[in-house]
C-alpha cells in the first residue's frame, strides 16, 4: 500500500513536525477497516425473501387444470389441490434456498461487496476502528493528552483524525478539515506519502498554535514511523 518512499516522507513529516508542537503525531494505515460479514447475508436474505414475490408480480400463478370436470369427487378434488399447494409451496422454497445461496456467494465477493455496502455503514466502520486503534495504541497514554490519530482504510477511500481531549479541547473541530483536505488529495493523486506529509504539516501548525514544544521538556512517546495494519 505504501512505498518505501512514501515511508521515509510520512516519518520525517512526523519528526519535523513534533519538533515545533509538544503533541504526538500518528499514522495508521489499514487494508479495510471491517469485513462487512452481514451484508451478504442481509442481500441474500432480501432476494430470498423477495423471490417469490416477484414471481407473482411477473404473473406466474400456479394452476391446476380440470379441477371442476364431472367425475372429481370432493375428495380428489381436495387432495388434488393440496398436492398442487405443496408443490407450489416446495418450489418457492427451493426458489428461496437457491437466492439465498447465489445472492450470498455473490455478495460475499471483496469487490462486490464493497459496492453492496451503504457509504453510511462503512464511514461508522472506519470511525469506529480509529477510535478502537487510538485506544489500542496507547495514544491516549501521552502525559499531556496530546495525541492525534491519522488513520486511513484503503478499501473504503476514507479517512479519519482523532485528537486527544488535550488537543480537542483547545481546538475547533473544523480546524481539522485542512488537514484531513490535504491528506485525501494526496491518495486521490496517488501519491500517499505526499497527502500524509501535506496533513502532517498542517496538524503541527495547529498544535503548535495550542501546545507548543518546550525546548527543555519535548520527549517522543510515540514512534514516528507510519504503522500499515495487515489484512483483517
Amino acid at each position: 500500500m505504501l512505498t518505501d518512499k512514501d515511508r521515509e516522507a510520512i516519518a520525517a513529516a512526523i519528526r519535523a513536525s513534533e519538533l515545533l508542537t509538544s503533541g504526538e503525531i500518528y499514522c495508521v494505515v489499514a487494508p479495510e477497516s471491517s469485513d462487512y460479514r452481514e451484508v451478504p447475508i442481509t442481500w441474500a436474505a432480501a432476494a430470498a425473501l423477495l423471490g417469490p414475490a416477484v414471481l407473482l408480480l411477473a404473473g406466474v400463478e400456479v394452476s391446476v387444470p380440470g379441477l371442476f370436470n364431472s367425475g372429481w369427487t370432493a375428495a380428489q378434488v381436495g387432495d388434488i389441490a393440496e398436492t398442487a399447494a405443496r408443490g407450489a409451496l416446495t418450489g418457492a422454497i427451493m426458489l428461496q434456498g437457491l437466492l439465498f445461496a447465489a445472492v450470498g456467494l455473490l455478495a460475499a465477493w471483496a469487490p462486490v461487496r464493497r459496492r453492496l455496502t451503504p457509504r453510511r455503514l462503512k464511514r461508522d466502520r472506519v470511525r469506529r476502528r480509529a477510535r478502537e486503534l487510538f485506544l489500542a495504541k496507547n495514544l491516549s497514554a501521552t502525559r499531556g493528552r496530546t495525541g492525534v490519530l491519522i488513520y486511513v482504510s484503503w478499501a473504503e477511500h476514507m479517512a479519519e483524525l482523532v485528537a486527544d481531549e488535550g488537543v480537542s479541547s483547545l481546538v475547533d473541530a473544523k480546524a481539522w478539515d485542512a488537514p484531513m483536505t490535504a491528506l485525501i488529495a494526496g491518495l486521490k493523486r496517488g501519491e500517499a506519502g505526499e497527502g500524509f506529509a501535506a496533513a502532517v504539516s498542517l496538524c503541527a501548525d495547529i498544535l503548535a498554535a495550542n501546545v507548543p514544544a518546550d525546548p527543555f521538556d519535548n520527549p517522543n512517546e510515540l514512534p514516528d514511523a507510519v504503522v500499515e495494519l495487515p489484512p483483517l
